[in-house]
């Protein structure tokens, strides 16, 4: 019967506050390079569980400019390890699972699908700068949460086509540190001003009404675990 809880690389994509009202598993700070190294080396090695229990790992968020994030290799490492059941998902974790699903690595949520249909292939589109510590407190926002929230915008007809791809192309052209919403309109409205009132329609809409696409898979990561780890639970009890 597994006896540790699933531990899960998460925030800023889903905050552990946000993360432990859906599963109360060990949530850890984004993931650096040799972070899923230890796990198979260590966390697991002496924890009286039986051969066969299954190990679940999920990976969300990783380090991007403080760190080394896990790369394909750490990750697979750790797949080839049978006793673990590896999730991934929202930002680096989507990524790692699209270059290994191959060798049995989980990816869940729409960012993943994008990678692994090519729709993006970026590490920059999942990329953000944050404060570390309590909250994690985002500091710009992720290429691929701005690519969705214009979608949305679209759709809902608070800017047209032509101005959508203006805003994406001006935020693609911003190094990903330096990403925000007010710096983004400003550029744009500076090189497009006869788009001026729909860049003040959308800088009302977002401040309003911005969706995180990145938190919305992190949720279906956690979800997915939660689920795995207690049907394992339960076949164990049998």
């Amino acid at each position: 019967m597994s006896s540790s809880k699933p531990i899960i690389f998460i925030g800023p994509s889903l905050s552990h506050d946000k993360a432990r009202k859906i599963f109360q598993a060990d949530y850890r700070a984004p993931a650096k390079k040799g972070d899923l190294l230890m796990l198979s080396a260590s966390t697991f090695s002496n924890s009286g569980k039986e051969p066969n229990a299954i190990n679940f790992v999920g990976l969300v968020d990783g380090l991007f400019l403080q760190e080394y994030p896990p790369t394909p290799i750490e990750v697979y490492q750790l797949l080839s390890n049978k006793n673990f059941h590896v999730v991934g998902g929202a930002s680096i974790g989507a990524l790692r699972a699209m270059e290994l699903e191959k060798f049995g690595m989980v990816g869940i949520g729409k960012i993943f699908e994008l990678f692994r249909n090519g729709t993006t292939d970026a590490d920059d589109e999942v990329a953000v700068t944050f404060h570390q510590g309590a909250g994690e407190c985002i500091q710009s926002e992720a290429m691929v949460d701005i690519r969705f929230n214009l979608f949305v915008a679209c759709r809902k007809k608070i800017i047209t086509e032509r101005v959508k791809r203006i805003i994406a192309r001006t935020a693609k052209s911003t190094y990903f540190p330096h990403r925000n919403y007010t710096d983004i309109v400003e550029q744009a409205r500076s090189r497009f001003p006869e788009y001026s009132k729909q860049l003040d329609s959308f800088s009302i809409y977002i401040n309003e009404n911005r969706l995180s696409l990145k938190e919305h898979d992190a949720i279906k990561v956690v979800e997915y675990i939660k689920e795995a780890y207690e049907r394992d639970q339960n076949r164990s009890k049998l």
